[in-house]
Parts: structure tokens; sequence; C-alpha cells
């Protein structure tokens, strides 16, 4: 019922900065400097992603640059820190294989792969596993930027024009992407799935009723 989600192709970014397996350490906090980004795809000669390089695997060489780390930690987080304090290029630094998306994938299944994941960003990749972008989390929050006559005109579509008759003069007013619905309707039955279906519009940040 509800128009077209977006998807991270909407979003992310299509022009990514990469490094290959042999760039070197100083290449790549280099390369993250000057594009201004935290985390770098690696990519194999045909552009495949094999992996995924951030600031987190490289800051294990300056925890370690002047002092040995302590066993009982080591042993606590394991031996990843300690190989990586060595490492010296992406295909040693890096986290492999890349958990990546296609560009397909709406922004809310993109949401909750990063958020069980524990990851900032996805590389988006075509079936083959070429590199096409990277979405990230302040990419999709991007859904929020719309403006609220813009959401309330969906509502009003997608959601009161379906659920409710025109006798009911249901009003919706949105202010600051919170969206409160208003008016007398016969079915207060409806409310919690007007309520769902609301939410599901891009951009809602809350529900509000204000029927009788």
């Amino acid at each position: 019922m509800l128009g077209m989600p977006h998807v991270v192709n909407d979003v992310m970014t299509h022009t990514v900065a990469t490094v290959g397996r042999g760039a070197s350490f100083k290449e790549i906090v280099q390369t993250m400097q000057e594009r201004n980004v935290s985390a770098l795809p690696v990519v194999s000669e045909n552009g495949e992603v094999v992996g995924i390089v951030s600031e987190a695997d490289l800051l294990p060489k300056e925890e370690f640059r002047d002092s040995g780390p302590d066993l009982p930690r080591s042993r606590l987080r394991g031996l990843t820190d300690l190989t990586k304090a060595g490492a010296v290029t992406a295909g040693e630094l890096m986290t492999s294989p890349a958990l990546t998306t296609p560009p397909g994938t709406t922004l809310a299944q993109a949401a909750r792969t990063m958020a069980r994941s524990g990851v900032k960003r996805l590389p988006v990749v075509d079936d083959s596993g070429s590199l096409h972008g990277i979405v990230s989390r302040s990419d999709l929050l991007k859904v929020f930027l719309r403006a609220d006559e813009e959401i309330a005109e969906e509502v009003r579509r997608e959601v009161v024009a379906h659920l409710f008759p025109p006798s009911s003069r249901v009003r919706t007013e949105v202010r600051d992407g919170v969206v409160k619905l208003g008016g007398h309707i016969g079915d207060r039955s409806l409310v919690p799935l007007a309520a769902r279906l609301t939410r599901a519009v891009e951009g809602v940040v809350d529900v509000e009723f204000d029927f009788s």
C-alpha cells in the first residue's frame, strides 16, 4: 500500500576511495586523511571487494608502539590486535570477508544489518562482488530530512485515505517529523494499524493521536 521505500542506491556514496591488498600502512592513513573517511574497502585487481580496513584496524600499531602489550589483556582480547600491530599492508590489516550489501537493499534492512553487526558502513556490491558505492550510518539518516509537508501528504495519501472513510475528516499534521492524526473515527480498532503504517512512512519520527 505504501509508496516504494528508498534503497541503498538512493543514498550511498557512489565515488569511493579504495586501496589494494598491497597498500602500505602509511598509504592507507594518507588516503583516509585526504578523503576524510574512517574506512576503506580493499579491492582485488578486478574490482571485487575482498575486505575493509578501518581506523580500528590501524590503532593497534599506535597502541603498542612504545611498549609491549600486557599478556593478561592480550589473552582476553585474543591475538587479533597483536597481529594487526605488526601488520604493514592492507591485506594484513583488513577485516575479511567484508560485510557488504546489494544496491537494492532497503534502508531499513541496511540499518538492521549495521546494528546487528556493529559496523558503521557497508560496501555496496553487485552480484559479482564488484564495488558500486558505500553506505554509512549518516546516509541512512537522510530520510529524516524530508519536509514535514511531504511526509504529511504521503500519510494522507497512503494511510488515511485507505483506512478511514472521508466522513471521518481525519486531520494529518506533521511537525519535525512527528505525525499527529486527529478527528472523529467510528472504529478505534484501526488505530494500531494506522500507527504501524504511519511509522513505516520514511522520515516519520513518531506518531501521536487525537481521535474522538
